[in-house]
This record gives C-alpha cells, sequence and structure tokens, in this order.
C-alpha cells in the first residue's frame, strides 16, 4: 500500500485504527527486510537493545521490557541462543529463573542495530517537521496508552 490507503467499506468507523493498522504492517515489513540483512528475525532486535542497556537479565525482566507473550520471547532466546547472539544461564538466586546474557557476537551487532533504527527513521520522518514528529510521538503514546488502560479497565470488570 502506498499514499493514504482507503480502508474497506467494513472499516469506516475505524479510520484511526485503519490507517495505524497500515502505518504498523508498512513500518515492520520495512524493519523486517532491514533485519533480514542483519540475520534477525523481527523482534529479536528489541531482546538485544534491551540487553545492550543491561546484560544479564532474567527472562521475566525481558518479558516486562519488550511486552511480547513468553512463547514469543522464550522462543526468540532460543533461536537467538542457537545463533550465538545470547546465553542463558540459571539465576545465581533463583534456580527457576534464567539470566540472559550477550555473547561477543551479541554485543557486536549494537552498533549495526542503531544504524538500523537511525536508517528506519530517516526513513518514516523524512517529510515531516520536527513538531510533526514531536506531535505524532505524543498522539501515538496517547493512544497506546488508551488502548493499555481499556484492557486494564477490561480485567477489572470481569
Amino acid at each position: 500500500m502506498t499514499g493514504n490507503p482507503q480502508p474497506p467499506s467494513s472499516a469506516h468507523g475505524g479510520r484511526l485504527s485503519y490507517a495505524i493498522f497500515a502505518l504498523a504492517r508498512a513500518h515492520r515489513g520495512a524493519a523486517a527486510g532491514m533485519l533480514r540483512d542483519l540475520g534477525l528475525h523481527p523482534g529479536q532486535e528489541l531482546l538485544l537493545m534491551q540487553l545492550f542497556d543491561k546484560d544479564g537479565q532474567t527472562q521475566s525482566e525481558l518479558l516486562d521490557s519488550v511486552g511480547l507473550d513468553h512463547s514469543t520471547v522464550s522462543k526468540s532466546l532460543r533461536r537467538m541462543q542457537e545463533a550465538g547472539l545470547v546465553t542463558r544461564q540459571s539465576n545465581e538466586h533463583d534456580r527457576r529463573a534464567l539470566d540472559v546474557w550477550l555473547t561477543e557476537r551479541g554485543r557486536a551487532l549494537r552498533e549495526p542495530i542503531e544504524a538500523m533504527w537511525a536508517t528506519l527513521e530517516d526513513i518514516s520522518t523524512r517529510h515531516l517537521d520536527e513538531q510533526t514528529i514531536e506531535s505524532f510521538i505524543a498522539t501515538a503514546g496517547t493512544i497506546e496508552r488508551s488502548i493499555s488502560n481499556r484492557a486494564t479497565s477490561a480485567e477489572e470488570t470481569s
């Protein structure tokens, strides 16, 4: 899809939601291609980025920081371990927990991942001025909180 896609008639009541969907799909597709060039699967870079900031996190900490479900994170970490990017070891204080550590190969991806995100940012914002970017970030945050709060409110009422 290019430009401003026309939502199907059944999405008429959700124009903003359809625009978010189309944007997320385009952005995710561009990122996935760049990640493939680095030998990564989508989502693995998010785990690596968390580990760049704090190596040796437990799987639970990584789960909380990236907001993905347990099975997705476990599968990603297993693939990353098989690729030689991370190691997982029992936590010294809680044998049920696994600590995740970057390998040298994993650490070496920091600069390529930073460059990938910078390129994706340049592509995404090339026709936007700084005020529009800041406004979009604020709006996206508001929408994300609204969706998160709706999920929390729904859980509290059930």
